[in-house]
């Protein structure tokens, strides 16, 4: 076993004990970055002072010196993420030259937990779709098959943890950034409620509204994505969707599940999903049976079709590109893509009245999801209704032989987008042909520990899911 393959609180463990040093750790996962990244293009931008921050971090060790939660341990981060004094480009030739000047708070508090930003993560263009490639760096592979996507939009964080170039990862998540890739790629990802972890818009700091706008982390494990949340998370005056700081030790997971109410949905009353992919989530569903959880299936109904949920979520996310992005549209057009410069005109089209319009649909949402929150702890479903795909698809347009759209039908995501109830992807196992999926664990709002323990305990119970991307890794 070597470095790259422990843990990430296997690695504070052994930093702190004096057993690794902080250069050793950024040392070996920068080789593997030299190795690999060539083949998976997970990273985009690498920090070139990684090193000499882990030299720093060591120092500090051996003088007894306090050096916070992370110890020196790398972590990646995604290119939407504006980082101090390193190039941040949004996957967009627009921005090819930037280099912020500050970092955002949730960044600074795993700069000061001794976090080392070991780089910068590939992105779609401003995050805009379910897949990762740009105009700047190209595609981003899955480890699990170079021909397949690992979703997006933080398709690159979620290759460099599956691919163990990172012992963990940042991401953002406004229509499912986060647990998309997790599921495609066989990692766990945690979209945590709204404004536990403040988010911080360029120009507009209540940008993060419409649709809710979460960061979180993504991980080999739940305990170490709860390590990089506890650092993350915490109320800050300055962001006005702050929340206030969640008190819990998420160092600790252990609960036991006996007694715990599970709504299970299938597919939301609306999504068709593929039977390879059903047939694996109802295997986890029963899993929860067995650690003693009472789990019963719903039914859902959010009064609308899944054609008009989807329009309301992409025409926010239209108005929002358009505001945010219109103005260097006009600019510099050939710096957009064509998908882009499609959402900067849609966007365009909408009225103001248009677009209040559209939150009487969200409330349909909300009191739907929160009406079943209010009689169960957890909501179970998938995470997506198919595996992963090429590359060249924005998703699949076939699904158990119905016509789908691609661009829209395969992600059971948005709605907790809408809500911005916490929601995480486990990984749960394969599918025949051998590909993973990704369970989605929905709580109430602030019900962030729960969710977490309740992936652990199914990880703890049922670890064996992990065994076969293991072998599969092993043979790149």
């Amino acid at each position: 076993m070597t470095i790259t393959d422990l843990t990430a609180t296997e690695l504070v463990n052994l930093m702190k004990q004096k057993e690794l040093s902080p250069v050793e750790v950024t040392n070996a996962f920068l080789e593997r970055i030299e190795k690999g990244n060539p083949k998976w293009n997970a990273f985009v931008t690498l920090n070139e002072q990684a090193i000499e921050e882990a030299r720093l971090i060591e120092d500090k060790i051996m003088k007894g010196e306090e050096v916070g939660k992370l110890q020196g341990i790398p972590v990646a981060i995604k290119d939407l993420t504006p980082t101090k004094g390193l190039l941040t480009t949004y996957g967009s030739p627009a921005f090819k030259d930037n280099v912020p000047d500050e970092d955002p708070v949730f960044l600074k508090r795993i700069k000061a937990a001794g976090g080392i930003v070991i780089g910068k993560t590939n992105t779609p263009e401003f995050g805009h779709k379910g897949v990762t490639d740009n105009p700047l760096f190209g595609v981003t592979k899955n480890p699990w098959n170079e021909n397949l996507t690992p979703g997006g939009s933080s398709g690159g964080s979620a290759a460099a943890v599956a691919a163990k170039l990172a012992p963990f990862a940042e991401g953002s998540d406004g229509g499912g950034s986060i647990r998309i890739p997790a599921a495609l790629t066989g990692i766990f990802g945690f979209k945590p409620t709204f404004g536990v972890i403040p988010h911080e818009g360029e120009d507009n700091l209540y940008g993060s509204e419409h649709p809710f706008l979460h960061n979180g982390p993504m991980a080999r494990t739940v305990e170490d994505a709860a390590l990089l949340f506890s650092v993350m998370q915490g109320y800050d005056a300055n962001i006005p969707n702050a929340v206030p700081t969640l008190r819990e030790d998420f160092t600790n997971l252990n609960r036991d599940m006996k007694g715990v109410k599970i709504a299970y949905t299938r597919n939301f009353g609306l999504y068709e999903i593929s039977q390879d992919v059903a047939g694996v989530v109802d295997q986890a569903v029963q899993h929860y049976v067995d650690l003693g959880c009472q789990v019963e299936e719903v039914d859902v109904d959010l009064q609308m079709s899944l054609k008009e949920l989807t329009r309301a979520f992409s025409g926010m996310w239209c108005v929002k590109f358009a505001g945010s992005y219109g103005k260097l549209y006009d600019q510099d057009p050939d710096s957009f893509s064509e998908g882009m410069a499609k959402m900067i005109h849609i966007g365009r089209k909408y009225n103001a009245v248009d677009y209040k319009a559209i939150e009487i649909k969200r409330t349909l949402v909300w009191k739907e999801i929160q009406n079943i929150m209010n009689n169960y702890d957890l909501i179970l479903s998938p995470v997506l209704a198919t595996t992963a795909f090429e590359h060249h698809l924005a998703g699949p347009s076939l699904i158990n032989g119905k016509s789908v759209n691609p661009a829209t039908d395969w992600m059971l995501t948005q709605i907790y987008n809408f809500t911005g109830h916490p929601a995480a992807s486990l990984p749960v196992g394969l599918t025949p042909a051998g590909l993973p999926v990704g369970l989605q664990v929905a709580g109430n709002r602030f019900a962030d520990k729960l969710v977490l323990e309740a992936c652990h305990a199914y990880e703890q119970a049922f670890p064996t899911y992990i065994e076969p991307f293991e072998r599969n890794l092993s043979k790149n």
